[in-house]
């Protein structure tokens, strides 16, 4: 395996919920011995970088903030490069708020120009009915990502997906998804490691996110079973991976 850059899920694929995948760590330390970049992408979108980051580096990964990249934080690049100068209501975790707050983003609660959906565990009817209200009036609806569920260490949460389609079909509209399986997290990811994005690969356990990606962005790609996809997914699927393995750790076998 010559690539320029890894991108690597992790839900699933390095831990699933608070569990380490096992030869997780041993993979990532084959990637920074032979110098290939990499970043981690995660469609989760319930807590910030900050989080992100801690939770890697207390499962052992030796890896930088900048090997991290969220859906949240693609958003809202995409929201500051593309939506300048708009309101935002954010449907998040108060940690998500604060990290678009912070990024300049002019976060309010009242007459907002975009609905800001992420994947919120702290979510209510109140933050539902007042994004639907918004939405009726003319907000656009921006989304971080598309997931149906969340892998946790026992099963699976309903994640974002779910979400979306509710306010599409209440709301008349059509949102905008800015994670995985949309290339702008590919391209995101390739500059955050200086490589050029067509000599990169994808790493996930999901076939319509982040094997579908990679696909699209037409690069290689490498499903590991170790999350969400079973074999017999694989089998009834028309998407196709260039690699299947086990987990993480057959790969750095395949670095020699």
């Amino acid at each position: 395996m010559r690539y320029s850059g890894f991108m690597i899920d992790m839900d699933g694929t390095v831990y699933k919920g608070g569990d380490l995948i096992p030869g997780a760590t041993d993979f990532i330390g084959a990637l920074k011995s032979k110098g290939i970049p990499f970043v981690f992408l995660t469609n989760n979108s319930s807590h910030s970088r900050h989080y992100y980051y801690n939770k890697l580096v207390r499962m052992g990964f030796d890896v930088e903030m900048e090997n991290v990249l969220t859906s949240n934080i693609a958003t809202i690049r995409f929201v500051l490069s593309e939506r300048p100068g708009r309101r935002v209501y954010v449907v998040g975790s108060p940690d998500v708020i604060e990290e678009v707050r912070s990024a300049g983003i002019d976060v309010v609660e009242d007459d907002p120009d975009i609905v800001y959906l992420t994947f919120d565990r702290t979510i209510t009817y109140d933050k539902i009915n007042k994004a639907y209200k918004a939405l009726m009036k003319g907000a656009e609806l921006i989304a971080t990502h598309p997931d149906d569920v969340c892998p946790t260490e026992t099963d699976y949460d309903i994640d974002i997906g779910p979400f979306i389609r509710m306010f599409e079909t209440m709301c008349q509209t059509v949102a905008t998804v800015i994670g995985k399986p949309n290339r702008l997290m590919l391209e995101m990811a390739a500059r955050e490691m200086g490589v050029d994005p067509g000599r990169t690969v994808m790493v996930g356990d999901r076939l319509y996110t982040d094997i579908r990606m990679g696909e699209l962005a037409g690069i290689s790609t490498i499903l590991v079973l170790s999350g969400e996809t079973s074999e017999k997914d694989l089998e009834e699927s028309d998407i196709v991976p260039t690699h299947v393995l086990d987990s993480v750790a057959d790969i750095s076998a395949l670095l020699e």
